[in-house]
């Protein structure tokens, strides 16, 4: 469903429906382009937030609903709400990461697992029985305030040695990360919209997001 030689652009919408109905429209369709219904989103909105965006979005569309138990309701959810991908933690047990992934791949989805606060992601995919479509290295939005606190993409690389899988970087991606990212590896990197006060990096909601989606395109490409 990705092509692991092509680089991909995840924009997140964190906030609310209204945000949603005013900016997305404005970026053009690109099968490099996925749109993420991002936790507090979801949180927010529920299945309706996903329903909008699928609404406006024709390409893939990610839950990032960070399951951890009953993965089999919260994939078929997701899935009827129009979602393309969601993602699961690292964290979860074996058994609830193995129900994940197959249930993703029986319904057409991307499996993503997110790896926030692993030490040793290869270690989580070593035990499962099937490998997700994605792993994702995540620096959690309360650690990017941290001092040092960086993506680990050498985690990355560690399991694109032994498994097929697309590596994705999250968490306070700015263009400088995202040049960073592609050069140690990653296939997908993931941009969060923010707001004026935010202290978190990302895309302003206040300017062109097109053109710096586009900007993006342009320097992971």
């Amino acid at each position: 469903m990705l092509d692991n030689k092509v680089r991909y652009l995840q924009i997140a919408f964190n906030y609310d429906a209204a945000l949603v109905r005013h900016v997305l429209p404005s970026i053009s369709p690109s099968p490099r382009i996925l749109i993420e219904a991002g936790t507090p989103f979801i949180k927010r909105e529920g299945l309706a937030g996903i329903r909008l965006i699928r609404s406006l979005w024709r390409g893939h569309v990610v839950a990032d609903i960070k399951t951890s138990d009953g993965a089999l309701g919260e994939v078929d959810m997701v899935r009827a709400a129009g979602a393309t991908a969601a993602t699961v933690l690292g964290s979860s047990p074996p058994e609830a990461l193995d129900l994940f992934i197959t249930r993703c791949q029986q319904l057409g989805m991307l499996s993503m697992i997110d790896m926030l606060g692993v030490a040793d992601p290869l270690k989580v995919v070593w035990r499962l029985k099937k490998p997700p479509d994605v792993v994702v290295l995540h620096r959690g939005r309360d650690e990017e305030s941290t001092y040092g606190k960086m993506i680990e993409y050498r985690q990355g690389n560690r399991v694109r040695s032994k498994f097929d899988v697309l590596i994705s970087a999250a968490g306070g991606v700015d263009l400088k990360e995202a040049r960073s990212a592609i050069f140690n590896g990653a296939n997908i990197v993931v941009v969060n919209l923010v707001q004026p006060g935010d202290p978190w990096e990302g895309i302003p909601t206040t300017g062109n997001v097109a053109a710096v989606a586009l900007e993006f395109l342009s320097t992971i490409e």
